[in-house]
């Protein structure tokens, strides 16, 4: 099978893989911009971007932390992202992955169109009025992340009737992908919710819209699983952990950590934004266990379900302060994401190797 190339909206990319957004500052400038160099899709996470470069671009900083979500969610810094990305990439497509979840959504998405993205892809809730805030930028494409037919049959309606749009794409993400997902914790584990059962459903209610291409994700590992996707009617897949495996990936922890973790170090976990997530069991997750975990005090204002740390308190962690010590490289208050493949870094790679390993015929 010959992999074809993906058009997004106005965007051709010239093979059918997303990079997935992984933040705090995994997905940054250097393996987004090196992946679309690559001729896939680099996708910057926009998480936490008041981090990038030691906090400089922050306004104000407390607690050796972003204060509030103006400054956790830094516009300057992420206009640094996408203009050091392109300095890699050049004009190829390049997108931002900004979660529904988050507080001050709206004014991030039009930071990243004023930026320059192209692509914006949506997960952790339904944004049923993302492109209330594209207005002024229709050559931005968008691609929500559903986990059901009815998601998006849920969206496409809303979009059509309010906006007289559609998305441009959609990923389906089954439960085995890293970070949060869009199941119960027991769903999680059921064969009806898996990838496979879900995505030629997404697929069918798609096709009900119009031609709307198909993104498959979670646990997508190698060629023989893309094949396979797209033989259930994707149109390209999305790819998050295999990244963590790159040379290029802007959390340098992760290098460090990727090829010594067995399947048994990767567990489903409570999190402060209302989901499951899936991270390798040791910094934060370990204190919790141990019962010497860090005290929760709000001071990033990160996600609207957290209610500014009552949720935080209740799973005994803040992810914006854990997600941000991983990025850091504190293996001792960090929270570590990884998808349930994880454990199959065995080395550390580089981009183009991992891309040529994908696409080659």
């Amino acid at each position: 099978m010959k992999l074809q190339p993906l058009k997004i909206g106005k965007h051709i990319i010239k093979y059918p893989i997303f990079q997935g957004g992984m933040g705090i500052g995994i997905s940054w400038d250097n393996l987004a911009g090196n992946v679309s160099k690559e001729g896939a899709l680099g996708i910057l996470s926009a998480v936490g971007t008041g981090y990038y470069k030691k906090m400089q671009f922050v306004e104000k900083i407390v607690n050796l932390k972003p204060f509030e979500a103006i400054n956790f969610y830094s516009k300057q810094a992420l206009i640094e992202l996408i203009k050091n990305a392109r300095k890699i990439c050049g004009n190829a497509p390049l997108g931002v992955n900004i979660l529904y979840a988050i507080n001050e959504y709206g004014r991030v998405v039009k930071d990243a169109c004023e930026a320059g993205a192209n692509i914006i892809v949506t997960g952790a809730g339904l944004p049923t009025n993302m492109p209330e805030f594209t207005k002024k930028f229709p050559e931005v494409a968008l691609v929500p992340i559903v986990s059901s037919a009815k998601a998006l049959r849920i969206i496409c309606k809303r979009w059509k009737d309010r906006y007289c749009r559609l998305p441009d794409a959609v990923v389906v993400e089954g439960p085995l992908s890293g970070g949060h997902q869009g199941f119960s914790y027991e769903d999680c584990f059921k064969p009806e919710f898996q990838l496979e059962s879900i995505l030629p459903q997404v697929v069918s209610e798609a096709q009900n819209w119009g031609d709307i291409p198909v993104i498959a994700a979670g646990g997508i590992w190698d060629r023989n699983d893309i094949e396979h996707m797209i033989s259930l009617g994707a149109s390209g897949v999305q790819m998050g952990t295999r990244f963590l495996g790159s040379s290029e990936c802007d959390a340098l922890a992760y290098r460090e950590i990727m090829p010594h973790i067995t399947k048994e170090d990767i567990v489903l976990i409570k999190s402060p934004v209302g989901y499951p997530a899936r991270a390798i069991k040791m910094g934060v997750l370990q204190r919790i266990e141990e019962g010497n975990a860090p005290k929760v005090r709000c001071v990033s204002n990160c996600v609207s379900p957290c209610q500014r740390g009552v949720e935080a308190k209740k799973v005994g962690y803040c992810i914006a302060d854990s997600l941000g010590a991983g990025h850091l490289g504190d293996k001792e208050n960090g929270l570590y994401f990884t998808g349930a493949n994880g454990y199959r870094i065995e080395k550390i790679q580089s981009v183009h190797e991992i891309i040529t390993e994908l696409v080659k015929d």
